[in-house]
């Protein structure tokens, strides 16, 4: 909105009363100035300490502000009917075309900048000056402090990166300074322009961007700066937080003077997150007496009161005109007392040989001289003629998701004292207590699990995710309530690209939480947050033991059967050879004795040395001494080495397993394997299989058997045990979880194979830009394990798992 203002008049006459003439010419749109200056107008005529006997008269003309040429006209109209100063409330563009007129015919000109379309204000660049003159302009509103206000903010907050938005109307040109120094100090700002259709531009960024920029452009607008008019940011704001590109951990600072009381209201209704706004303040007394009545002059009551809806809506160009309006009048009272008035000037802007106004000089070093209270505070200017007076405060909300959330004032910033308060960009005070969090959770053993389950009463739970969730609420303060999601799955990334299971739940907003064996994965990175990783992951595979089966041969389990073969046939060799020794060299019997020895005796003797029996039949020749010697001592090795394997055998029973490792599991056909449809493990086994930078063979075979059939797979991890356990089948999961269930089974008829080296972990997750995240304890050193029973290899369940034991850090 472009406004000129042009007052004049004042004709003296000293003989009678006398009458001040004022013409206005306002911008078309400009109706709000044009009601203020008339205002200001009728309380002078109302006020004979000022004017005593003179009054104002006035006549209003509409202009196009953003037209020089058509405002130097009326101004030069204006001229030849006499004037004593001018007042503009206009852009850059048309001011210089009047400060140099003023400059030429000595017209005190009181310049008030406006705003293209309610943007912030950038300076106005110099006008060219003739050297030697003196500058007639003076500026009612104070400098633009726009760049050192939001640097000093952002330092207090500690920023290190953030976007930058300005609307088409704001000139970039002003805030060169703060980009400057921004580099400087190594800040890492990014600008864009917010266009005028904001639904397009939005929707253009659905359009062309990929689902992980659209997260990674959601990250980058946790923290940003807006240059633009309320009602732009209004409408911005609006667009984005209905599309989800912000969450409620967002911290944004809206800086603009121009910033009313009900547009502070409707930009906390439409905001989430925290909401930092700068706008310009003018300090007044408490007193509503005090705020209406200065020195000898009274303000209209319905721009002065607070409570009144016509002052809360007053724009800063509005008051700066009442004010400019206020302090001509008290100047040309004080020179009427000082009685150095001179005549209205009367001048032509067309002749050549036209003179400026030699009362401009006196006229301008009186307005310079003195100054005025009124609605901007105190209106002054310096000798350069500027107004140093300005005041800014910083309100803003706390974090939260939450509308219509209260505002406080945070600070207060002027160009002597700089700021004056304290900012801190902490998302959380005192700890989390008082919060209570809503945990979205999937039944997991050994991570989550239920407890129990009374009718009509909450369900327990616990597990190991859950004593990590009471660690934390212990530490933090704050409570809890867990569901399931609904789907029982962890989630992932539909064709639709909508999230479903546990990871929609967050991403939906549904839950503050989700805690059960949730791995950290790039693709869900780019979803939800995650804390540091609680425990190390790996992939495994759970198989079925080979069955044991009772054998009544056992006993000769010790020796292979060629062993056995071998011991029959050297038993045979050894009892022809004794019975060839002694028919070819009998022994010498007593007188009356009989030989016994024959092929069968000689057999049975052999067989029963053997075994460790003994003999009924000597045999006394020397030869066949020496022939049993080295038996026995055969016999003796032979039979120690059964009894050491039998010990063996029969305490510790030896079970061969054919898949002792995944690299086993890849290379068989035989048996087949599966994992959970959509889940974790499936995309990493994919990822490996398929994804040309991270390629392993031995994931592209287990790949290929995973997708062999469209039965290998399962809709969750209960399903996959109860095949292994009661099928022919391998179940690929997390190695933890399976080797909770090997240890705990029963019938101890699972055993499990695990990678060696894990490359995830275990984390919390939390919705995108989650406010606690900041807050989770930075680590926990150790936690108790909760106890169990005995393991398998016990012969029951294990009184501790390791995994239970596990120290992890956040």
């Amino acid at each position: 909105i472009s406004v000129i203002l042009f007052l004049w008049g004042f004709i003296l006459l000293w003989s009678s009363a006398l009458s001040a003439r004022a013409d206005s010419i306002f911008d078309e749109s400009a109706r709000k100035d044009d009601e203020v200056f008339r205002m200001a107008v009728a309380d002078l005529n109302l006020n004979n300490e000022i004017l005593e006997t003179e009054k104002i008269t006035i006549s209003v003309e509409f202009v196009d502000g953003n037209n020089p040429f058509q405002a130097v006209q009326e101004a030069c109209e204006l001229m030849n009917r006499g004037i004593l100063a001018l007042v503009s409330s206009i852009g850059c563009m048309s001011a210089g075309s009047l400060q140099t007129l003023a400059d030429a015919m000595h017209i005190p000109h009181l310049f008030i900048q406006k705003s293209p379309a309610g943007s912030p204000r950038s300076a106005c660049p110099p006008t060219g000056r003739v050297p030697g003159t003196d500058d007639y302009t003076l500026m009612v509103r104070p400098q633009v402090y726009l760049n050192e206000v939001i640097m000093q903010v952002v330092s207090e907050y500690g920023w290190q990166k953030f976007v930058l938005f300005y609307d088409s109307n704001f000139d970039i040109r002003g805030i060169e300074d703060f980009l400057d120094r921004t580099s400087q100090q190594g800040l890492d700002v990014s600008l864009q322009k917010v266009e005028a259709n904001i639904n397009m531009m939005i929707t253009s960024l659905f359009r062309t961007m990929r689902t992980e920029e659209l997260h990674r452009y959601r990250d980058t607008l946790r923290r940003a700066v807006l240059f633009m008019s309320p009602a732009t940011a209004k409408a911005f704001i609006s667009e984005v937080v209905e599309t989800n590109l912000v969450a409620f951990d967002c911290h944004w600072i809206l800086i603009n003077e121009e910033i009313s009381d009900y547009d502070l209201q409707d930009l906390v209704m439409k905001s989430i997150g925290r909401l930092t706004v700068i706008r310009q303040t003018f300090p007044m007394p408490p007193n509503a007496t005090q705020r209406c009545v200065k020195h000898n002059h009274r303000i209209n009551g319905a721009l002065c009161d607070p409570k009144n809806a016509k002052s809360q809506q007053l724009e800063i160009t509005n008051r700066y005109i009442y004010d400019s309006v206020l302090l001509l009048a008290n100047t040309f009272h004080k020179k009427l007392e000082d009685r150095k008035w001179h005549s209205m000037a009367s001048l032509s802007c067309i002749r050549k040989t036209s003179k400026p106004w030699q009362g401009g000089k006196s006229m301008l070093d009186t307005v310079k001289k003195f100054g005025v209270s009124g609605l901007t505070s105190f209106l002054e200017f310096t000798d350069n003629g500027t107004n140093p007076n300005i005041f800014f405060e910083i309100l803003g909300t706390n974090y939260g998701e939450d509308r219509g959330r209260g505002v406080s004032r945070l600070a207060t910033w002027d160009p002597v004292h700089g700021l004056n308060g304290t900012l801190s960009d902490r998302k959380l005070e005192n700890n989390m207590r008082g919060v209570v969090l809503r945990v979205v959770t999937v039944l997991e053993e050994p991570f989550v699990m239920v407890s129990e389950n009374v009718l009509g009463k909450p369900k327990k739970y616990q597990g190991f995710s859950i004593d990590v969730l009471d660690a934390l609420a212990n530490y933090l303060g704050f409570k809890y309530e867990i569901f399931v999601a609904p789907d029982h799955k962890y989630g992932s990334l539909q064709p639709d690209g909508m999230w479903n299971g546990l990871m929609g739940e967050l991403v939906f907003k549904r839950a503050d939480v989700g805690l059960s064996a949730v791995t950290i994965t790039p693709e869900r990175e780019g979803a939800v947050d995650f804390t540091t990783r609680y425990m190390d992951y790996s992939v495994g595979v759970l198989l079925r033991k080979a069955e044991r089966t009772v054998d009544m041969f056992a006993c000769l389990a010790p020796f292979d059967l060629s062993l056995w073969a071998c011991i029959a046939g050297t038993v045979l060799l050894v009892g022809i050879l004794v019975y060839l020794l002694n028919w070819l060299n009998p022994p010498r019997l007593p007188m009356g004795a009989v030989s016994s020895t024959t092929l069968y005796n000689s057999m049975w003797f052999v067989y029963g040395s053997f075994v460790q029996q003994g003999g009924e039949v000597p045999y006394t020749t020397l030869a066949t001494r020496m022939m049993m010697g080295v038996w026995w001592m055969f016999a003796l090795i032979v039979i120690s080495s059964y009894t050491a394997n039998l010990a063996a055998f029969l305490t510790i029973t030896r079970i061969e397993n054919s898949i002792q490792s995944l690299q086993d599991l890849s290379r068989q056909t035989d048996l087949p394997y599966g994992t959970v449809l959509d889940s974790a493990v499936y995309d990493q086994v994919r990822s490996k299989a398929m994804n040309p930078f991270e390629r392993d063979p031995m994931y592209s075979q287990m790949w290929r058997m995973i997708n062999r059939t469209g039965d290998n797979n399962v809709d969750e991890s209960k399903e996959g045990i109860r095949k292994v356990k009661y099928g022919h089948f391998g179940f690929v999961w997390d190695a933890a979880v399976l080797e909770y269930v090997a240890v705990n089974d029963e019938d101890c008829s699972f055993y499990t194979v695990a990678s060696n080296a894990p490359d995830r972990g275990y984390g919390i997750a939390m919705q995108h830009g989650s406010p606690y995240r900041d807050e989770l304890p930075s680590s926990i050193y150790h936690h108790p394990p909760p106890t169990g029973d005995a393991s398998c290899e016990e012969g029951g369940r294990s009184s501790h798992h390791p995994l239970l034991e596990t120290s992890f850090l956040m």
